[in-house]
């Protein structure tokens, strides 16, 4: 219990770091009109200018409120789910980590979603034009105007679809370089873990190198899919929401209009400065925690 408790904090502090640009990338992927002439760094100058240095980190307190239980039920369910597929299915090595880190991801995004469409609607006002003033208030307006507890779930089928290859990924790709740095450079990559000095692990570098590649190729797989989430989750506040009602309807929307450059893949290249920093830390404070936990 610890452990998962070190992981949700490792990620409200991974998160709070990386805030200023997830809420930019909200505001690209919907091309909100008051940026969407902008491109990614002219955007970051924008909002302080127009909203104050706090617009910056509108949305990050559901953020902070829902990172705590999804990373913590994330790497729980990893474990649970990795006992589980290799005890019933005799499933082992790579191909068990990406099943368990598909599983685990779908089963975090499910218990957390009404959280994140909440922060996204608040990450989405501009100054002078609020419709939430706050987190509660935002709770009440969409359960009350957009159809009860469903309206929480706008958006859950792409999320769904992409948590799948991003989180299976994700844990794929940080397992894999692990396995294969320790196996062919252990003495330049690894050293003794603390709490086992017959198990090796990456030196923390590494780790944080490792983390940051895993998380670069899981967002260019599932980009598009995350692009289609944020528009369905946005729905009503959008001029165009009656065009993005299912997931087919919106990716197909977003070609037509915008392209795959500036419609798919709008935001990708903040996207990987922004995931690969937390991606790291997230690894690495979990592969740190394990060890201070005396886990391995």
């Amino acid at each position: 219990l610890r452990f998962y408790s070190w992981k949700g904090i490792a990620g409200c502090c991974a998160k709070t770091t990386i805030a200023p640009l997830d809420r930019v990338k909200i505001l690209l992927q919907a091309h909100n009109h008051h940026y969407k002439h902008l491109g990614v760094f002219s955007t970051l100058r924008a909002v302080p200018k127009k909203e104050g240095y706090l617009g910056l980190y509108k949305g990050n307190g559901a953020m902070m409120i829902r990172i705590f239980p999804y990373g913590a039920i994330q790497f729980m369910a990893f474990d649970q789910y990795k006992k589980v597929i290799k005890k019933q299915l005799g499933i082992s090595g790579h191909i068990h980590q990406l099943m368990a880190g598909s599983m685990a991801g779908i089963t975090a995004v499910i218990c957390t979603y009404p959280l994140d469409m909440v922060r996204v609607r608040l990450a989405f006002q501009v100054k002078g034009e609020h419709k939430y003033m706050g987190i509660i208030h935002a709770f009440k307006m969409i359960y009350t105007k957009e159809g009860g507890f469903p309206g929480f779930y706008k958006g859950l089928m792409p999320t769904v679809v992409g948590m799948a290859p991003y989180a299976g990924f994700s844990f794929f790709t940080f397992g894999t370089l692990k396995s294969i740095g320790l196996a062919q450079a252990p003495n330049l990559l690894g050293r003794p873990s603390l709490d086992n000095p017959d198990v090796l692990v990456l030196k923390t570098h590494v780790n944080l190198l490792c983390g940051g590649i895993a998380g670069a190729i899981a967002q260019t797989i599932s980009y598009p899919l995350d692009v289609t989430r944020r528009r369905m989750q946005l729905g009503a506040i959008l001029p165009d929401s009656d065009k993005c009602l299912t997931m087919v309807q919106t990716l197909k929307y977003v070609y037509q209009q915008h392209g795959i450059r500036r419609g798919l893949y709008r935001g990708l290249s903040l996207n990987y400065i922004r995931c690969i920093p937390s991606q790291a830390v997230a690894f690495t404070t979990y592969e740190l925690m394990k060890q201070f936990l005396h886990l391995n």
